[in-house]
């Protein structure tokens, strides 16, 4: 059974929920570059699996670090792998108190692994026309170093947020399929606006062209 809304036919990839099978656990950052392009080679994802895959890894600061760009008012997207167009794989820094808009992931599925700190993720419900009180919030959790969450649409919105006043955080994304815009909307009224993605870095690189465009998702 194909786990939330369809991703987008050009790409023909099916996202499942099955039996998890045996991958080799991936020692190194690189290690799991190799392993998910391996998985997403294939027309058929399981879910759990690049969960597992992704949770599986233990996180080593010294091998991520040249790709962790911290910024001091926001929030930064920082590329690691494009995933041969199945996916885009980035890390985001998050700085004391940094937070993302409540948002969508345009019809994507979105991996999300602790690679450091901890992060409070807000689950909310689409709006409805008529909102009293403003978003209906679904739930909350704090997830922990290692740990991997997953979202789509189906499941519904979220907020990501570095609630401590004095750690870093830093966490891993995978996008399937990858994408550039996604809408945020307000707590209050439920209004969206759609908002464009950029990078703040490539491959450890400064994108410096791209720094005055929002980027109000993660």
């Amino acid at each position: 059974s194909a786990l939330g809304r369809t991703v987008s036919a050009e790409h023909n990839t099916s996202f499942t929920i099955m039996d998890h099978t045996e991958v080799m656990k991936p020692e190194t950052l690189d290690d799991l570059i190799k392993v998910l392009h391996q998985v997403f080679s294939s027309d058929c994802i399981n879910v759990e699996e690049v969960q597992n895959i992704m949770e599986s890894y233990e996180s080593k600061p010294q091998e991520w670090m040249k790709y962790a760009k911290f910024d001091q008012f926001r929030y930064t997207r920082n590329l690691v792998d494009e995933g041969n167009g199945k996916f885009n794989l980035m890390i985001l820094c998050w700085g004391e108190g940094h937070g993302s808009s409540i948002h969508d992931h345009t019809d994507s599925h979105c991996f999300m692994k602790l690679l450091q700190g901890q992060l409070k993720e807000t689950l909310f419900e689409w709006p409805d026309k008529k909102i009293h009180g403003g978003m209906k919030r679904k739930s909350e959790r704090v997830l922990q170093e290692n740990q991997c969450a997953y979202i789509n649409d189906s499941i519904g919105l979220h907020r990501v947020e570095n609630v401590s006043h004095t750690e870093c955080a830093t966490s891993l994304h995978l996008y399937s399929p990858p994408f550039d815009h996604c809408n945020a909307f307000d707590q209050r009224t439920g209004h969206k606006n759609t908002v464009k993605m950029t990078f703040w870095s490539k491959y450890g690189e400064r994108t410096p062209f791209e720094t005055s465009i929002s980027q109000e998702n993660n």
